[in-house]
Protein backbone atom coordinates (compact mmCIF):
# COMPACT_ATOMS: atom_id res chain seq x y z
CA UNK A 1 0.00 0.00 0.00
CA UNK A 2 1.26 3.86 -0.81
CA UNK A 3 1.35 6.30 1.43
CA UNK A 4 -1.23 8.36 -0.29
CA UNK A 5 -3.44 4.55 0.00
CA UNK A 6 -2.38 5.08 3.67
CA UNK A 7 -3.12 8.38 4.27
CA UNK A 8 -6.65 8.24 2.89
CA UNK A 9 -7.40 5.03 4.85
CA UNK A 10 -6.04 7.38 7.98
CA UNK A 11 -8.36 10.57 7.09
CA UNK A 12 -11.44 7.48 8.07
CA UNK A 13 -13.97 8.43 5.05
CA UNK A 14 -16.30 5.83 6.72
CA UNK A 15 -16.86 8.68 9.16
CA UNK A 16 -17.41 11.50 6.31
CA UNK A 17 -20.94 10.87 6.65
CA UNK A 18 -21.42 12.10 9.86
CA UNK A 19 -20.67 15.30 8.23
CA UNK A 20 -24.49 15.38 7.13
CA UNK A 21 -25.73 16.52 10.24
CA UNK A 22 -24.64 19.90 8.31
CA UNK A 23 -28.00 19.25 6.25
CA UNK A 24 -30.19 19.08 9.47
CA UNK A 25 -31.03 22.85 10.56
CA UNK A 26 -31.61 24.17 6.83
CA UNK A 27 -33.38 20.56 6.00
CA UNK A 28 -35.68 21.60 8.85
CA UNK A 29 -36.37 25.52 8.08
CA UNK A 30 -37.06 24.59 4.38
CA UNK A 31 -34.04 26.09 2.81
CA UNK A 32 -31.74 23.43 2.22
CA UNK A 33 -32.56 23.64 -1.65
CA UNK A 34 -32.09 26.83 -2.20
CA UNK A 35 -29.18 27.95 -4.48
CA UNK A 36 -27.25 29.85 -1.21
CA UNK A 37 -27.88 27.32 1.18
CA UNK A 38 -26.91 24.69 -0.69
CA UNK A 39 -23.89 26.02 -1.71
CA UNK A 40 -23.37 26.98 2.30
CA UNK A 41 -23.69 23.71 3.21
CA UNK A 42 -21.99 21.88 0.50
CA UNK A 43 -18.59 24.49 1.71
CA UNK A 44 -19.67 23.47 5.31
CA UNK A 45 -19.15 19.59 5.00
CA UNK A 46 -16.05 19.96 3.15
CA UNK A 47 -14.84 22.09 6.03
CA UNK A 48 -15.93 19.32 8.08
CA UNK A 49 -14.54 16.66 6.39
CA UNK A 50 -10.87 18.47 6.23
CA UNK A 51 -11.12 19.33 10.02
CA UNK A 52 -12.19 15.82 11.20
CA UNK A 53 -9.71 13.73 9.05
CA UNK A 54 -7.06 16.52 10.65
CA UNK A 55 -8.33 15.82 14.12
CA UNK A 56 -8.55 11.29 13.08
CA UNK A 57 -4.96 11.40 12.16
CA UNK A 58 -3.86 13.34 15.37
CA UNK A 59 -5.34 11.33 17.40
CA UNK A 60 -3.79 8.29 15.52
CA UNK A 61 -0.30 9.77 16.29
CA UNK A 62 -1.42 10.13 20.13
CA UNK A 63 -2.77 7.17 20.43
CA UNK A 64 -0.37 4.82 18.17
CA UNK A 65 1.00 2.93 21.42
CA UNK A 66 -2.70 2.19 22.50
CA UNK A 67 -3.64 0.88 19.17
CA UNK A 68 -0.94 -1.67 18.45
CA UNK A 69 -2.71 -3.17 21.67
CA UNK A 70 -6.01 -2.66 20.13
CA UNK A 71 -7.19 -6.08 18.59
CA UNK A 72 -8.85 -3.88 15.21
CA UNK A 73 -7.15 -0.63 15.81
CA UNK A 74 -3.86 -2.12 15.47
CA UNK A 75 -4.39 -2.20 11.17
CA UNK A 76 -5.15 1.71 11.42
CA UNK A 77 -2.06 3.21 9.38
CA UNK A 78 -0.38 4.35 11.84
CA UNK A 79 -0.59 2.09 14.28
CA UNK A 80 0.70 -0.21 11.48
CA UNK A 81 3.47 1.39 10.41
CA UNK A 82 2.13 2.01 6.91
CA UNK A 83 1.97 5.72 7.34
CA UNK A 84 4.81 7.22 9.20
CA UNK A 85 3.78 9.21 12.45
CA UNK A 86 6.12 12.58 10.70
CA UNK A 87 4.36 12.39 7.58
CA UNK A 88 0.55 11.93 9.58
CA UNK A 89 1.19 14.94 11.88
CA UNK A 90 1.88 17.04 8.68
CA UNK A 91 -0.65 15.86 6.62
CA UNK A 92 -3.00 17.03 9.73
CA UNK A 93 -1.44 20.23 9.79
CA UNK A 94 -2.60 21.17 6.09
CA UNK A 95 -5.96 19.29 6.80
CA UNK A 96 -6.61 21.62 9.95
CA UNK A 97 -5.47 24.52 8.09
CA UNK A 98 -7.47 23.25 5.17
CA UNK A 99 -11.10 23.41 7.25
CA UNK A 100 -10.58 26.84 8.62
CA UNK A 101 -9.45 28.50 4.77
CA UNK A 102 -12.76 26.47 3.81
CA UNK A 103 -14.55 27.92 6.68
CA UNK A 104 -13.64 31.46 5.91
CA UNK A 105 -14.97 31.37 2.97
CA UNK A 106 -18.59 31.63 4.41
CA UNK A 107 -19.64 34.11 7.19
CA UNK A 108 -17.71 34.22 10.58
CA UNK A 109 -19.92 32.20 12.29
CA UNK A 110 -19.23 29.34 10.44
CA UNK A 111 -15.45 30.23 10.94
CA UNK A 112 -16.09 30.31 14.66
CA UNK A 113 -17.98 26.88 14.97
CA UNK A 114 -15.44 24.85 12.92
CA UNK A 115 -12.27 26.29 15.37
CA UNK A 116 -14.00 25.58 17.98
CA UNK A 117 -14.80 22.20 16.63
CA UNK A 118 -10.79 21.53 16.36
CA UNK A 119 -9.85 23.08 19.21
CA UNK A 120 -12.15 20.88 21.43
CA UNK A 121 -11.27 17.96 19.64
CA UNK A 122 -7.40 18.30 20.07
CA UNK A 123 -7.93 18.61 23.54
CA UNK A 124 -9.85 15.39 23.28
CA UNK A 125 -6.65 14.19 21.90
CA UNK A 126 -4.66 15.99 24.20
CA UNK A 127 -5.97 14.47 27.70
CA UNK A 128 -10.23 14.97 28.18
CA UNK A 129 -10.25 11.15 26.50
CA UNK A 130 -8.67 10.42 30.04
CA UNK A 131 -11.24 11.82 31.99
CA UNK A 132 -14.88 10.04 32.38
CA UNK A 133 -18.01 12.14 31.79
CA UNK A 134 -15.90 14.81 29.96
CA UNK A 135 -14.94 12.87 27.12
CA UNK A 136 -18.59 11.98 26.30
CA UNK A 137 -19.11 15.35 25.88
CA UNK A 138 -16.18 16.23 24.18
CA UNK A 139 -17.00 13.74 21.61
CA UNK A 140 -21.07 14.61 21.99
CA UNK A 141 -19.90 18.35 20.75
CA UNK A 142 -17.84 17.33 17.32
CA UNK A 143 -22.09 16.14 16.44
CA UNK A 144 -23.55 19.39 17.58
CA UNK A 145 -21.42 21.26 16.22
CA UNK A 146 -21.93 20.30 13.10
CA UNK A 147 -25.93 20.73 12.71
CA UNK A 148 -24.82 24.55 14.43
CA UNK A 149 -22.50 24.99 11.42
CA UNK A 150 -24.62 24.23 9.45
CA UNK A 151 -27.24 26.62 10.40
CA UNK A 152 -24.32 29.50 11.14
CA UNK A 153 -23.55 29.09 7.23
CA UNK A 154 -26.91 28.81 6.16
CA UNK A 155 -28.19 31.99 8.15
CA UNK A 156 -30.86 29.54 9.77
CA UNK A 157 -31.60 30.09 13.20
CA UNK A 158 -31.60 27.53 15.65
CA UNK A 159 -34.57 26.82 18.34
CA UNK A 160 -34.04 25.31 21.61
CA UNK A 161 -35.43 22.19 20.69
CA UNK A 162 -33.43 21.41 17.73
CA UNK A 163 -29.92 22.11 19.89
CA UNK A 164 -31.55 19.90 22.87
CA UNK A 165 -32.69 16.77 20.49
CA UNK A 166 -29.11 17.12 18.52
CA UNK A 167 -27.23 17.63 21.78
CA UNK A 168 -29.15 14.84 23.56
CA UNK A 169 -29.23 12.62 20.65
CA UNK A 170 -25.20 12.83 20.06
CA UNK A 171 -24.46 11.89 23.85
CA UNK A 172 -26.82 9.10 23.59
CA UNK A 173 -25.06 7.94 20.55
CA UNK A 174 -21.45 8.62 21.91
CA UNK A 175 -22.65 7.05 25.76
CA UNK A 176 -24.24 3.88 24.01
CA UNK A 177 -20.75 3.21 21.67
CA UNK A 178 -19.17 3.50 25.39
CA UNK A 179 -21.29 0.98 26.84
CA UNK A 180 -20.65 -1.58 24.15
CA UNK A 181 -17.02 -1.16 24.26
CA UNK A 182 -17.05 -1.81 27.93
CA UNK A 183 -19.19 -5.19 27.31
CA UNK A 184 -16.53 -5.93 24.88
CA UNK A 185 -13.54 -4.95 27.61
CA UNK A 186 -15.56 -7.67 30.14
CA UNK A 187 -15.95 -10.14 27.39
CA UNK A 188 -12.19 -10.15 26.67
CA UNK A 189 -8.41 -9.69 27.76
CA UNK A 190 -7.87 -6.51 24.88
CA UNK A 191 -7.08 -2.92 25.82
CA UNK A 192 -9.73 -1.63 24.10
CA UNK A 193 -9.66 2.17 25.55
CA UNK A 194 -8.13 3.18 29.00
CA UNK A 195 -11.36 5.73 30.38
CA UNK A 196 -13.54 2.58 30.47
CA UNK A 197 -11.97 1.65 33.45
CA UNK A 198 -13.27 4.78 35.23
CA UNK A 199 -17.16 3.71 34.05
CA UNK A 200 -19.36 0.95 35.35
CA UNK A 201 -22.02 -0.25 33.04
CA UNK A 202 -24.88 1.39 35.27
CA UNK A 203 -23.38 4.21 35.00
CA UNK A 204 -23.30 4.47 31.27
CA UNK A 205 -26.51 2.80 31.02
CA UNK A 206 -27.73 6.00 32.87
CA UNK A 207 -26.46 8.03 30.79
CA UNK A 208 -27.52 6.85 27.21
CA UNK A 209 -31.22 6.33 28.87
CA UNK A 210 -31.59 9.47 30.08
CA UNK A 211 -30.29 10.71 27.01
CA UNK A 212 -32.78 8.91 25.13
CA UNK A 213 -35.69 10.01 26.89
CA UNK A 214 -34.42 13.71 26.73
CA UNK A 215 -34.07 13.17 23.04
CA UNK A 216 -37.49 11.63 22.12
CA UNK A 217 -39.10 14.39 24.45
CA UNK A 218 -37.38 17.26 22.97
CA UNK A 219 -38.27 15.68 19.30
CA UNK A 220 -41.75 15.41 20.17
CA UNK A 221 -42.21 19.00 21.36
CA UNK A 222 -40.73 20.13 18.50
CA UNK A 223 -43.09 18.18 16.13
CA UNK A 224 -45.75 19.97 18.69
CA UNK A 225 -45.16 23.42 19.42
CA UNK A 226 -41.76 24.31 17.52
CA UNK A 227 -40.24 24.82 14.30
CA UNK A 228 -42.33 26.19 11.03
CA UNK A 229 -43.33 22.61 10.43
CA UNK A 230 -45.33 22.47 13.82
CA UNK A 231 -48.38 22.83 12.53
CA UNK A 232 -48.39 20.10 9.78
CA UNK A 233 -49.88 16.52 10.47
CA UNK A 234 -46.59 14.63 9.39
CA UNK A 235 -44.74 16.07 11.85
CA UNK A 236 -46.66 14.55 14.64
CA UNK A 237 -46.24 10.97 12.73
CA UNK A 238 -42.74 11.57 12.47
CA UNK A 239 -42.41 11.34 16.44
CA UNK A 240 -43.62 7.34 15.57
CA UNK A 241 -40.68 6.85 13.55
CA UNK A 242 -38.48 8.59 15.14
CA UNK A 243 -39.42 7.06 18.58
CA UNK A 244 -39.10 3.47 17.25
CA UNK A 245 -35.17 4.21 15.83
CA UNK A 246 -34.26 5.38 19.20
CA UNK A 247 -35.77 2.23 20.78
CA UNK A 248 -34.05 0.03 17.98
CA UNK A 249 -30.32 1.37 18.51
CA UNK A 250 -31.05 1.29 22.43
CA UNK A 251 -31.79 -2.49 21.55
CA UNK A 252 -28.31 -2.66 19.59
CA UNK A 253 -26.56 -0.77 22.67
CA UNK A 254 -27.70 -3.02 25.27
CA UNK A 255 -26.64 -6.30 23.26
CA UNK A 256 -23.04 -4.63 23.02
CA UNK A 257 -23.60 -4.10 19.28
CA UNK A 258 -23.20 -0.15 19.20
CA UNK A 259 -19.30 -0.58 19.39
CA UNK A 260 -19.30 1.15 15.83
CA UNK A 261 -22.55 3.35 15.20
CA UNK A 262 -21.56 3.94 11.94
CA UNK A 263 -22.13 0.00 11.09
CA UNK A 264 -25.47 0.41 12.21
CA UNK A 265 -26.60 3.29 10.45
CA UNK A 266 -25.25 1.93 7.20
CA UNK A 267 -25.46 -1.71 7.44
CA UNK A 268 -28.54 -2.39 9.58
CA UNK A 269 -31.92 -3.00 7.74
CA UNK A 270 -34.09 -2.32 10.06
CA UNK A 271 -32.77 1.04 11.03
CA UNK A 272 -33.03 1.57 7.48
CA UNK A 273 -36.68 1.20 6.58
CA UNK A 274 -36.96 3.08 10.26
CA UNK A 275 -35.02 5.86 8.92
CA UNK A 276 -36.75 6.24 5.63
CA UNK A 277 -39.95 6.16 6.98
CA UNK A 278 -39.08 9.42 9.57
CA UNK A 279 -37.51 11.04 6.65
CA UNK A 280 -40.29 10.64 4.65
CA UNK A 281 -42.51 12.29 7.83
CA UNK A 282 -40.16 14.49 8.11
CA UNK A 283 -39.66 16.03 4.88
CA UNK A 284 -43.64 16.05 4.33
CA UNK A 285 -43.82 18.12 7.42
CA UNK A 286 -41.30 20.54 5.98
CA UNK A 287 -42.12 20.90 1.83
CA UNK A 288 -45.41 19.67 1.78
Amino acid sequence: MTSAQALVRGMRPRQWPKNILVLAAPTAAGVVLQPQAALATGVTVLAFILASSGVYLVNDIVDVDADRAHPSKRHRPVASGELPAREALLAAAVLLAGGLVVAALRPWQLLAVVALYESVQLLYCAGLKRLPLVELFSVASGFLLRAVAGGAAAGVGLTTWFVAAVGFGSLFVVAGKRSSELVLAEDTTAAIRPVLGRYSSSCLRFVWTLSAAVLVTTYALWAAVGGQAALTGWAIVSILPFTMAVLWYAVKVDAGGAGEPEEIFLHDRAMHLLLIAWLACFLGSVYL
